[in-house]
């Protein structure tokens, strides 16, 4: 095939048509898969079903087979490739076999394809990736603190609250459900409060310490690393931009000269 072939083929690849139209058959094959678990939609058209699938799966494939063709090598040195590859061939492969479950698995996570085709996605969830190391001393230091107020909270309210309190295993469970704000005050505080009244310097300091300062934490760290990969995405564009204004001054200035070229050609005559 000519270089003329790849480089149209590039150009249709990379457009911006041709990603907004797998972004929208990503859209389309999930409402699909959504719409399977209702029986009374799914069963009496089960074999549109299965050919919109097989329609659906056939495009993924050749789209995959030509960003190949077109990166080459250096198409897997993409992770976010290789994502978009193990899926659609996880869904090759199980097509025809009786793993159903997990094919399932793989139809599913199709539409987590929508990350790739969506750059605005790919900067959060590489924000989300690049913030792990931090991520896990946070959650470290909060398993440290769930530790203490599980110990603190067993001592002092297991006979109170055997239910919520009765072991160090039901605490954390319970630390748990107050971390999330879920029925603490109605289900675990209150009850615990008519008996012992300075309990609530327990309960407020943990939800202060764990589910306020912890999760913006975490929270800020992420808003940190999605704001480094956006200036790196501004930079990297006004770079770009000040190439294509040094190419317009380049276009100038030749066509410049040629007119001088030109007017010496016609003195000359």
């Amino acid at each position: 095939m000519s270089n003329q072939t790849k480089t149209v083929i590039s150009a249709a690849v990379n457009s911006q048509r041709f990603n907004h139209f797998i972004t929208a058959l990503i859209i389309f094959n999930s409402i699909l898969i959504g719409l399977e678990t209702y029986p009374s939609i799914y069963l009496p058209n089960k074999n549109v079903f299965f050919i919109l699938d097989l329609i659906i799966l056939f495009i993924f494939t050749i789209e995959i087979i030509l960003k190949i063709f077109v990166d080459g090598k250096h198409f897997f040195k993409n992770g976010w490739n290789i994502f978009d590859f193990s899926i659609i061939a996880g869904s090759i492969i199980l097509y025809n076999t009786p793993f159903v479950g997990v094919l399932r698995i793989f139809r599913v996570l199709r539409a987590l394809r929508t990350i790739t085709s969506v750059p605005s996605l790919r900067r959060i969830v590489s924000a989300l990736f690049m913030a792990i190391p931090t991520i896990g001393s946070v959650i470290l230091l909060m398993f440290i603190i769930f530790y203490v107020y599980a110990v603190i909270g067993t001592a002092f309210f297991s006979e109170i609250e055997p239910e919520y309190f009765g072991s160090l295993e039901l605490t954390f469970i319970t630390l748990f459900q107050i971390f999330t704000l879920e029925s603490w005050a109605s289900g675990v505080f209150r009850p615990i409060f008519a008996e012992i009244q300075w309990s609530w310097l327990y309960f407020v300091s943990f939800i202060i310490i764990a589910t306020f300062i912890m999760i913006n934490l975490i929270v800020g760290e992420i808003v940190n690393n999605a704001q480094k990969i956006s200036e790196e995405v501004e930079k990297d564009t006004s770079e770009i931009k000040d190439d294509t204004v040094e190419i317009k001054e380049l276009r100038k200035e030749v066509k410049e000269l040629k007119d001088l070229l030109k007017q010496h050609v016609l003195k000359g005559e």
